[in-house]
């Protein structure tokens, strides 16, 4: 079953994306369907085999050790960007 989505996006994404499609022999609706296949949630063995920026892996776990709470980090990185 389909249903329909609507997108607000700038028109020149727009344009550059028709193009792209109509060179690919494709619409954007199935440019835009092939990419949401591509969301779907990772595995655990698909996870692992992901590649990290180097710079991202050395901040993961930055936090563990400290006394500053993940959930309250999130909280103030929340408030800070609003």
């Amino acid at each position: 079953m389909s249903s329909k989505l609507t997108l607000r996006l700038d028109e020149t994404l727009i344009a550059n994306a028709k193009t792209y499609a109509e060179q690919q022999g494709s619409s954007v609706s199935q440019l835009v369907a092939d990419y949401f296949v591509q969301l779907k949630p990772a595995t655990r063995q698909r996870k692992a085999s992901v590649a990290v920026a180097p710079i991202t892996a050395s901040l993961h776990g930055a936090l563990r050790g400290t006394r500053v709470a993940e959930a309250d980090y999130r909280k103030y990185l929340e408030t800070k960007h609003r």
